[in-house]
């Protein structure tokens, strides 16, 4: 039973190497594998939280990004199927259209729209800042949902390292030139998606923010939701007293799209026929560990409508309640840092 715990052990992590979670539980991995009459208990104790508020979102207008696809579209629906506006926010207009078409089809909400939006280009979000602050009359909420994960170093249109430059900056400039219509929509929220991985780094490398030396694309993805967690405090201490509210988020461990670049990570270091059978096991553990879709989504959309959160700033939420952050989470002065030097490199500051 012990080689059996190590095994489940180092499956998870392979995984996605979230250490010290509730996911290595090698006693409930080696009993779901020894005896499947446990897997529904296991089931629900990986499932985690849930959304249980009723509000109705009539006459509110929620954007997300990263809609079409993953959690980001199960939230679109949600709110959609909650009477709001919802605008996809979205890299591939194709994809959104899709989403959209389908997510109308699905609540019979027509109010669902598509606008771009590439994270990876500050010029993509200037430009879809604009159009909505020229068309729409209000912003209830905003959910910075769209991410990459443990990709390549590859880098953004505006030479930011991408992880970094996608997951934060482009949410940083966007979340600051929607803010007045936030705050002119008040009370109103922004929701932004980190992740438990923000525990797996010390802090932010200010000295190397780019990450251009020695760069490790899980370090990387791990510093960019570190960033989420310490923008939304900053915002939120920025925006006291205006009737804005800011919270982050752990959605809990997905298997999505965002695994992609880590399956072809295994892919080029294990081979094509082994990476196959890595995948699997990977997706098969996820599938009993991990959430779904619709459970992932549950904290997010908690956040967005929940009543008993309406005047809750500042705070980090799993399984739609409250929970610690590292350390690193609770930097003020990084926190404050962090902002001074996000507004220089996206141009808000000289």
């Amino acid at each position: 039973m012990a080689r059996l715990s190590r095994i489940a052990a180092i499956v998870v992590l392979a995984a996605g190497k979230y250490r010290h979670t509730r996911l290595i539980a090698p006693l409930p991995t080696v009993l779901c594998i020894l005896n499947p009459v446990l897997y529904v208990p296991v089931r629900r104790w990986a499932a985690g939280g849930v959304c249980e508020s009723q509000a109705r979102m009539d006459g509110k207008t929620v954007i997300i990004t990263g809609a079409n696809t993953g959690i980001g579209k199960v939230t679109a629906r949600d709110m959609a199927e909650r009477g709001a506006r919802v605008i996809l926010a979205c890299r591939s207009l194709e994809k959104a259209e899709e989403a959209a078409k389908e997510i109308r089809s699905q609540t019979g909400n027509k109010n669902v729209v598509v606008h771009k939006l590439d994270l990876a280009s500050l010029t993509s979000v200037r430009q879809f800042a604009k159009v909505i602050n020229d068309a729409e009359p209000r912003l209830d909420v905003l959910i910075n949902n769209a991410g990459v994960m443990a990709c390549p170093r590859w880098e953004t249109e505006d030479g930011f390292e991408m992880q970094f430059g996608v997951n934060h900056l482009g949410h940083f400039l966007l979340t600051n030139l929607l803010q007045d219509k936030l705050q002119q929509s008040a009370p109103s929220r922004v929701v932004t998606v980190s992740s438990l991985a923000h525990v797996f780094t010390s802090g932010i490398d200010f000295d190397d923010i780019n990450y251009e030396n020695d760069y490790s694309r899980e370090e990387s993805y791990y510093r960019s939701k570190l960033a989420n967690v310490l923008f939304s405090k900053e915002l939120a201490r920025r925006l006291e007293g205006t009737g804005v509210t800011s919270n982050s988020l752990h959605p809990g461990v997905i298997y999505t799209e965002l695994s992609r670049h880590r399956e072809e990570h295994i892919r080029g270091i294990v081979g094509e026929q082994l990476s196959k059978v890595v995948n699997k096991i990977m997706r098969g553990f996820a599938g009993i560990f991990g959430k779904t879709m619709e459970e992932g989504a549950q904290t997010t959309i908690c956040c967005a409508v929940a009543e008993e959160w309406r005047n809750t700033t500042g705070l980090y939420f799993s399984d739609c309640v409250p929970k610690e952050t590292s350390a690193a989470g609770k930097d003020d002065e990084a926190a404050a840092r962090l902002w001074d030097v996000s507004e220089r490199m996206v141009g808000l500051k000289s």
